[in-house]
């Protein structure tokens, strides 16, 4: 297998980028090309044939579904979305407890471990990050694999983007998701672009680029924004939103091993206020799945991110009044599982979806004008949306502006009032 010489130019174009002004760390872009040509050798990484078949396709005729649900995937071939089973997290062995930030670093020390290609980058993280994501990475691997960066967003997007077409796994960590929008030239004109631009001749979906999003309690306008929304109306990358430490580490190895280019957003309250039981195994959570949290019969309520914790708080208050809600995780937002929703509101007739970035064109609206189309019958009381203002995110109405468990609870309440 030969690697074209563009992406060997843009690998060496992008790699400068990489070594922070007042580092003492060279690197031999050469060295960076034989290994990848080396390991894409060893376990033919080449980027698959235009004729390979993939999970896009359309259904064939004699495909039979119990659903109405038109998939719309195939219009986008750009796309490379690999199926893996679901774990049985008791099949998985020990546990540790871990809480997000710990699981984060998990999951990329197991990544690192077992892809040598994989390199990990950003500003600050040699040190571990603001939020010790990657503490102690660098110690381990070295300063050749985990390094940092100038003060440049758009940088860190463009050598993950190099890095990657050549056939390597870059992890880029932009330090705030407020920050991203410097990076979006790359993201969505480059990153996003690549496979479909090539006819499926060459990607760049080794790149996983992380940021912290949402609320923290005191972040104000410009350590808060959910920018959600911007990235899932790009055809051509992957979208996630864990909601705590078990989940984040099996998506974020899907997302790293992803054939696809993958934007995976951590919200940063949960950093240390999730705290769970995490498998120590290597392990893998589909992406583009949803999950049901809580079987229910009433009430279907949707969700992402911190948000699932306000939701299972509403859905316990409402129990209280006797309403059986089913609450469900998107995970991932890009592409989303609308079938699983469409069976549940089927079920129930009714939908709550609540996230904390603005209301206008959030993506629960993308949800919603889905869920009209394709169960429109089957409901029995107009779709609810609880959203942040369509504001800036102002320090000290935190606390108003976010869409709690009681803005929650009333249109529960509100969808109810239907069946009565």
């Amino acid at each position: 297998m030969a690697m074209s010489t563009k992406a060997i130019a843009a690998t060496r174009q992008y790699s400068r980028i990489g070594a922070h002004s007042s580092s003492t760390i060279k690197y031999d872009t050469r060295s960076f090309s034989a290994i990848i040509l080396q390991q894409q050798t060893k376990n033919n990484l080449d980027p698959p044939s235009s004729s390979s078949k993939n999970n896009l396709d359309p259904p064939s005729s004699s495909s039979s579904s119990s659903s109405s649900y038109v998939d719309h995937s195939h219009l986008y071939n750009n796309t490379y979305h690999p199926q893996a089973p679901e774990p049985n997290y008791t099949d998985l062995g020990p546990t540790t407890k871990l809480n997000l930030f710990t699981a984060i670093n998990s999951a990329m020390q197991t990544a690192m471990k077992t892809d040598p290609t994989a390199i990990m980058f950003g500003e600050d993280v040699a040190f571990g990050g603001v939020f010790r994501c990657s503490q102690d990475l660098r110690e381990e691997f070295g300063e050749g694999r985990v390094f940092n960066t100038p003060l440049s967003e758009n940088g860190i997007a463009g050598m993950a983007i190099g890095y990657a077409s050549a056939g390597g796994t870059a992890i880029g960590e932009i330090q705030f998701g407020d920050y991203i929008f410097p990076a979006f030239d790359q993201i969505v004109n480059e990153m996003a672009k690549f496979r479909f631009r090539s006819g499926n001749q060459w990607n760049c979906g080794g790149v996983t680029l992380r940021t912290p999003v949402g609320a923290v309690g005191h972040g104000a306008l410009y350590h808060s924004q959910s920018p959600e929304a911007y990235l899932a109306h790009t055809p051509g990358i992957v979208v996630v939103m864990p909601r705590g430490p078990r989940c984040a580490k099996g998506l974020l190895l899907s997302s790293i091993r992803s054939k696809d280019p993958v934007v995976f957003l951590e919200p940063k309250i949960l950093y240390r206020s999730a705290v769970e039981e995490v498998p120590d195994a290597d392990y893998q959570i589909p992406l583009g799945k949803a999950e049901i949290l809580r079987p229910g019969t009433d009430v279907t309520i949707v969700g992402w991110g911190t948000q699932l914790r306000t939701l299972q708080i509403a859905a316990d208050l409402a129990a209280k009044e006797g309403v059986s809600c089913e609450i469900i995780d998107l995970r991932t937002l890009l592409p989303w599982d609308a079938e699983c929703i469409i069976e549940s509101v089927k079920k129930t007739g009714k939908l709550v979806v609540s996230h904390e970035a603005p209301l206008t064109c959030g993506f629960g609206a993308e949800v919603v004008a889905t869920l009209q189309a394709e169960c429109f019958f089957h409901l029995e009381a107009p779709i609810q949306r609880v959203c942040g203002y369509d504001t800036p995110f102002g320090l000290v109405f935190e606390k108003h502006y976010l869409p709690d468990e009681k803005k929650n609870l009333d249109a529960i309440r509100r969808v109810m009032e239907f069946s009565l």
